[in-house]
């Protein structure tokens, strides 16, 4: 549970909504939002000039954001859909053996962040990769 802050105001404001709606609206006019699986959205949009932005759940952290919503084998099915790109993508996923094994057909960057979400305390360091496609397109 989050604590009320009495040093600072309300981040809801009434007087400030409606061009906070409009700035919203302008922001979002182009954004079409879909709910549909990654395979089939990546085959429905993939073409040349593509980028796409992959953030799936961490290995082995896969019901993390549901149960069976994704299991591991699909870290497999994505590589290999990954590899027919016809556009280029970047992933971020954390740093393990694994998906380096899983995804080594490919540029891995390795990067260092801090987890905030629920953090309490000092902020650990953690490992992570950044996966990116290898054919300049």
């Amino acid at each position: 549970m989050r604590d009320i802050s009495t040093d600072r105001p309300a981040r809801f404001n009434l007087t400030t909504l409606e061009p906070d709606l409009e700035a919203l609206h302008e922001r979002l006019s182009g954004v079409t939002v879909t709910c549909m699986d990654f395979a089939a959205f990546i085959d429905r949009i993939d073409r040349p000039g593509v980028l796409f932005y992959l953030d799936p759940p961490y290995y082995g952290c896969e019901d993390d954001y549901g149960r069976e919503l994704f299991s591991r084998a699909r870290f497999d099915e994505l590589a290999e859909q990954l590899a027919r790109l016809k556009g280029r993508f970047i992933l971020s996923l954390n740093d393990r053996p694994e998906v380096r094994e899983i995804f080594g057909q490919f540029e891995i960057t390795e990067v260092k962040t801090t987890y905030s979400i629920a953090a309490k305390g000092a902020l650990a360091e953690r490992g992570e990769v950044l996966i990116t496609s290898t054919r300049t397109r």
